[in-house]
This record gives structure tokens, sequence and C-alpha cells, in this order.
């Protein structure tokens, strides 16, 4: 089986970017998943300067890029297929410019936002019967990531997106008909946050879809599992052990990346040195 590694997102370790590579090597991270803090910009907004600066900075450390997490895909739909076509597939020509510089093994794209989330249970059939372009677009925009070599990833977000279950996540991809060019990123807390609390049932639903895993740690409110407090992975509510465990047998993330915790901070608790503590228990349990 091929070793699973660990990442962060790159601004997790400091706003300056050199520093921040520096700690990577530090804390024996391999990998990158650029997001934001490159210079004091986010990945998407590179001059191809930039993008140059940085792999020569990333090179001489011996790191490499696995993602390039982009904000592409995370207007609201109900601006129209207009506003999707100048704002993100618009900056698609631009992100392929960088990427061939910082040689990314995916792309990421966020799962979009409807302001009628809260009058529809189903946001695939909403999307058909209301938006069907949005789905034409994800299309176009992993077919031209795919057919320069870059496989795309989408990740479920929070707040109004249209991926607030499982159901609507399987039914999008369905729909959407591009296995092989595009995967999940499956963000644990984020779907939870969304009112789905993390299981091995979520994951075996997903599961066929994912191929890249974010995790957040997260504690639940007395009484309920609905997310209230942010912690580390350690001090999590969920089964972090048994599902990350479970994703490394599977072998369907090769790289899983920390991201930090929502929730509120917690009285009392000890949120110092979160990052490298999460990093030494996602390795922990990883390899038992």
């Amino acid at each position: 089986m091929a070793k699973t590694h660990v990442t962060i997102l790159n601004s997790m370790a400091g706003t300056d970017f050199e520093k921040a590579l520096d700690k990577h090597v530090l804390w024996d991270i391999k990998v990158l998943d650029l997001r934001d803090a490159i210079f004091g910009k986010s990945i998407s907004d590179l001059t191809k300067e930039d993008a140059i600066r940085a792999n020569d900075l990333i090179v001489a450390r011996d790191l490499s890029v696995y993602c390039f997490s982009t904000s592409l895909f995370a207007g609201n739909i109900e601006s129209g297929e207009r506003e999707f076509r100048e704002n993100h597939l618009g900056k698609i020509d631009h992100v392929i410019e960088i990427a061939k510089i910082l040689k990314p093994k995916m792309i990421r794209l966020l799962s979009a936002q409807t302001s009628k989330r809260a009058e529809i249970t189903d946001s695939t059939e909403y999307i058909r019967k209301n938006h069907p372009w949005l789905v034409k677009l994800y299309a176009e925009a992993i077919d031209r990531f795919y057919d320069v070599g870059f496989k795309v990833t989408i990740e479920n977000e929070i707040g109004n997106t249209i991926f607030s279950k499982p159901a609507e996540i399987v039914s999008f991809f369905d729909e959407l008909n591009r296995s092989g060019k595009a995967c999940l990123t499956w963000d644990v807390q984020n779907l939870w946050q969304m009112g789905i609390f993390p299981t091995m049932e979520v994951y075996n639903e997903l599961k066929h879809l994912i191929g890249y895993c974010h995790l957040k740690g997260g504690q639940q409110e007395s009484g309920s599992t609905r997310l209230l407090w942010a912690s580390s992975l350690e001090d999590a509510s969920w089964s972090v052990a048994e599902i990350t465990r479970q994703v490394v047998a599977d072998g369907i993330s090769p790289i899983i990346c920390l991201n930090p915790s929502h929730g509120k901070a917690k009285e009392g608790y000890d949120y110092s040195d979160i990052v490298r503590r999460d990093l030494q228990f996602a390795r922990k349990i990883i390899s038992l």
C-alpha cells in the first residue's frame, strides 16, 4: 500500500510565504496545498512572475505542489450564467498558465452557492430545472483543466452551498458525468457544519467520489450532534481515527489535508500550537 502523506493549507504555517515553506520543511511536510498568503495573494491572483518565484522557493526546499485550492465557482448561482462565465471560467486560462509553472496534481473548484438554499430540499433538481447551465460550466472547466494535464476536485463548502448532504453531492456528480477527470474533496467538517454528522455511513455513501480529504476537529453541542466548538483533531467529537484509517485503507486520498477547525472558541480550551498537534495526531493514526 502506498504511503499516505499529510499536508496543510499553506497559510496555516504562516502568512510569510518563504517562512511558511521553511516551517513545512521543519514539520516534514513534503507536498503543498496552495491557497492564499502567497506573497500576500491567493493562488488564482498570482502573476506569472509570482509563480516562477514561488516555484524557485519550493524546488529549493525539495517540496512539490499537490493542489491549487482556488475559489473558482464560489459564486451565487442566482447571479446567472454570465457572471460565472466572466468571473470563474474567465480565470481558467490564467490558472492554467501558473499551474504549468507550479505543476499541481489537481486543481480545486468549490461547490457553488444558492440563495434559495432554505427553500429547496434537492439542489440538483433545482439546478436542473432553473440553472441547467451550471453543470455545463463545471464540465467545461473540468475538461479544460484535464485536457492540459490537471485533474479537478470539487470541495463541499459551507453556507448556502449546493452540497448540503451526501445525496446532493452524489446526484450532482452523476449529472456532471466526469468520472476519471474530477473527484470530490470531502471536507468532513464542512458537511458536518451543514448538518451531516461525520459517520462511516456518510463516508461509504461518498467513497466512490472522494479523491481528496480535508480533516478538521470540532466538538458537538451538548445533547445534540450540532457542531459548536473548534477543537484539535485529537479532541474532536467525530470518529477521526476510524474514518481516517478507512480512507487510508481504501487508498482513495493519497494526500490528506488538515484545515483549521470551524466553531466557537471554547473557554479554557488549549488552542496553542494546534497545527503541529494535529499533524502529529494525524500521522499517528494513519501509521497504526
